[in-house]
């Protein structure tokens, strides 16, 4: 009997009316996209304002993420739905802004960073776990409990706060508020609308982001206050708000600082909080994976908080790693051509654009062995070591690689080892999981457990 495949949305037919196409993608962009286009090297999508490429063929992808990224910045189309949170983040900007915002915010998460940042990290799983235990012998929303943990994480390695903090508690519940009524792109981004017209963005969406970012601008501001007064933790938002640009010598102000910290929050609690939620769901569905590792966080016991800790996690490391290949928590990024291009035979005119699907390229029929399938070993294997090189970007590639990457590499894979060495998880019966993908890929209706004490 052969192993079971992990849940993936059905893809339409390959031929519907732009209309028709309109309403799925409106519903679900995943389910949206046609079978194709897991099979296709590049493919075409024609509307009345705008022409789009989607790009499987590995060099192709390298072109635009690693070779050239300045000839294909960031489409704004993007940034339509999501600025009314993020403002001019990091995330959003690109040219002259965003060189300048990297030059400031990559020295926080190089690698000593880690290390510093690890205890905290610790600390939340340890809370995590104690939360968890409320729910032992019952069935549980796991992406919720991810969601909590994640944040957590986030405010404790940003701000030296738990999760339980008024702020960062009341931040957290606004956050669940967008998450739930913000897609990856609004109507805006189909529409050549002029910059000046108001966008069609949701009242619950727009009222959301208000409260967060006034949340985020009373931290940061008291933030401000205490490094002036020379009692600021030596946490990663001190670490940000007082690097220097290294060409001016200017550092963020608080606007500034508010815009960066709605993309950390955004990119450090939502993703880490959607790959998590997915791993936990396919130990359950492979139970002989998870006793693996269950027993392999027995390596938890008596170790100290400290980055060395995860060098003993390999095989939780390959599991969270196939999470992300499968589901990987930002589905699509899209790029514009600001040159003519010729990409496989076909011109590409300026002001096209460019998409880049992980989703579709870490299932790939042309270039992963069993696409489809859950199977962290692949990672040993040489078509692994491949397409690890060629096919594989949950965190995006070249310059605009996610710079807390290492920072995700090392919570994720903690926080599963930390769950499975204290439970064990089951799938509930007649409560499958469908991915969607709303900012991040989730589950329609929730990922339900049942969770029992080990």
């Amino acid at each position: 009997m052969s192993a079971p495949l992990p849940p993936k949305p059905q893809s339409r037919a390959d031929r519907v009316s732009l209309w028709r196409y309109g309403r799925l993608f409106r519903r679900d962009i995943l389910s949206a996209q046609p079978a194709r286009l897991y099979r296709a090297w590049m493919a075409e999508f024609r509307t009345p304002f705008f022409r789009s490429y989607l790009l499987n063929q590995p060099d192709l992808v390298k072109t635009v993420l690693k070779d050239r990224p300045r000839d294909f910045p960031k489409s704004d189309r993007i940034g339509e739905g999501l600025r009314p949170l993020l403002g001019e983040s990091v995330f959003l900007t690109n040219g002259a802004v965003w060189e300048r915002q990297r030059r400031i915010i990559d020295p926080a998460f190089e690698g000593g960073r880690l290390r510093d940042t690890f205890p905290a990290m610790w600390e939340a799983g340890r809370a995590m776990v104690a939360r968890l235990d409320r729910h032992a012998g019952r069935q549980v929303e796991i992406e919720e409990e991810a969601s909590h943990a994640a944040a957590d994480v986030i405010f404790r390695t940003l701000f030296s706060i738990p999760i339980e903090h008024e702020v960062a508690s009341a931040v957290f519940a606004r956050f669940r508020d967008y998450q739930r009524s913000q897609p990856i792109l609004n109507l805006a981004a189909f529409l050549p609308l002029p910059r000046w017209l108001p966008r069609p963005h949701r009242r619950r969406t727009r009222a959301a982001a208000r409260d967060i970012r006034r949340l985020i601008t009373d931290l940061t501001a008291r933030r401000m206050e205490e490094i002036r007064a020379g009692t600021a933790p030596q946490d990663l938002a001190t670490k940000i708000m007082t690097t220097p640009d290294p060409e001016t010598g200017e550092t963020f102000t608080t606007a500034e600082m508010v815009d960066q910290v709605a993309i950390f929050f955004l990119a450090g609690h939502e993703t880490s909080a959607s790959a998590l939620g997915w791993a936990l769901y396919l130990c359950a569905m492979f139970p002989d994976w998870q006793e693996r590792l269950s027993e392999e966080a027995r390596a938890l016991d008596g170790a100290p908080a400290d980055l060395s800790t995860l060098s003993k996690l390999r095989l939780s490391r390959d599991v969270f790693r196939e999470a992300l290949r499968l589901y990987p928590p930002v589905p699509m990024m899209v790029r514009e051509a600001s040159c003519p291009q010729r990409f496989r035979d076909r011109d590409v005119a300026p002001g096209a654009q460019l998409v880049i699907s992980p989703w579709h390229l870490h299932r790939h029929e042309r270039l992963w062995e069993n696409p489809d399938a859950f199977d962290p070993a692949r990672w040993e294997t040489e078509n692994g070591r491949f397409c690890a090189r060629e096919a594989y970007i949950p965190f995006s590639a070249g310059a605009r690689v996610c710079p807390g990457a290492g920072f995700a590499m090392a919570e994720g894979p903690l926080l599963l080892s930390m769950i499975l060495r204290a439970f064990r998880v089951r799938p509930v019966e007649g409560r499958v999981p469908v991915p969607v993908a709303h900012l991040t890929v989730r589950a329609a209706d929730g990922i339900w457990l049942r969770l029992d004490r080990r």
